[in-house]
């Protein structure tokens, strides 16, 4: 597995990290122990350094998965999580980002990743009850205590992610980036390339929608949130799957699957770009790592833009109280 290193800091990771949270928490019930543990340490074997969770995905089950799967490799790979929620009775009630918060929640996930530093900690959400300095300032805090090596940013704004870098240099904003979704391009990206912050998209395959393995008529599990999702209604599966054609038919020429063609993608945008795909399945997870050695031209990307913009995508990426949580 080839390594990158995120933006102008010194953390080197596998080109495609694994995100986590699947295992736990958003799309159905939870998977057994014994097959998280095996997933994610299938992907060490497989050359994956990188792997995303937070304190919010159960809450509080995936860290503890990711503790347990890591252990016996815990010097070879970096592991990323999350704080800024407010957690009550094991449900998310709210964003919380005050410093004294952060701390404890910190000290919280050390211990539930059974480690004693944090190779990256986000914040989750922007609160905007808190100003974006005393978050990176808390972080800083960590960082000089030894608990934390490296501060992020998810689905913060341009204006937030300068004014935490003057204060702490951000190493990675996360934020949803695929060809499904674009909206990072337009501002977030040069800032990023301006500043030297490198970028991990999360839902790199659309939420699974770009791996052509859901239609119209596909039904998710009660607790799959995509049930909430705009873009997943029925009739905007239908409209958007003039977009997964296109993936598809590229993926035919290139002899790969719309997963690999996907992820090839995204990792041909910018050196700095470590994508996380998720999966519980180990097939899913050798899938997405062969998207590593697919070769795009840039005559393919021009031919893949140029037939993806012909696509109208229709409904929003995240229902309404998700969506103001994003700061733009």
């Amino acid at each position: 597995m080839q390594k990158r290193k995120l933006g102008k800091s010194n953390l080197e990771v596998s080109a495609i990290g694994f995100g986590c949270m699947g295992l736990s928490f958003g799309f159905g019930p939870p998977v057994d122990k014994q097959q998280g543990i095996a997933v994610i340490r299938t992907a060490v074997e497989r050359g994956v350094t990188f792997f995303d969770t937070a304190e919010v995905y159960g809450p509080f089950a995936n860290e503890e998965l990711v503790g347990e799967a890591i252990a016996p490799f815990r010097k070879q790979v970096a592991i990323a999580t999350k704080f800024g929620f407010k957690i009550a009775d094991g449900k998310q009630v709210g964003l919380d980002s005050r410093p004294e918060h952060i701390k404890e929640v910190a000290e919280a996930s050390l211990k539930r990743l059974n480690t004693d530093v944090i190779d990256l900690l986000y914040q989750h959400r922007v609160d905007p009850n808190v100003p974006i300095e005393d978050v990176a300032g808390a972080v800083k805090d960590l960082i000089q205590q030894g608990k934390v090596k490296h501060f992020g940013l998810s689905e913060a704004g341009v204006q937030v992610i300068r004014r935490a870098h003057k204060v702490q240099p951000v190493t990675a904003l996360q934020s949803e980036y695929s060809l499904w979704w674009r909206e990072p391009e337009a501002e977030i990206l040069p800032t990023l390339e301006e500043l030297g912050i490198g970028f991990v998209p999360f839902s790199p395959l659309g939420k699974g929608f770009l791996t052509g393995a859901i239609s119209q008529d596909t039904q998710f599990s009660s607790g799959d949130f995509r049930n909430v999702v705009p873009r997943f209604s029925p009739e905007n599966r239908k409209a958007n799957q003039a977009l997964v054609d296109v993936v598809s038919s590229f993926a035919q020429k290139k002899h790969a699957t719309p997963a690999q063609i996907a992820l090839a993608w995204v990792l041909a945008q910018k050196p700095w770009m470590v994508p996380i795909p998720g999966t519980t399945k180990i097939h899913r997870l050798e899938e997405n790592l062969g998207g590593a050695n697919v070769e795009l031209t840039p005559d393919d990307l021009r031919q893949i833009d140029a037939a993806a913009s012909k696509v109208p995508l229709q409904g929003e990426r995240y229902p309404e109280a998700m969506q103001r949580m994003i700061n733009r």
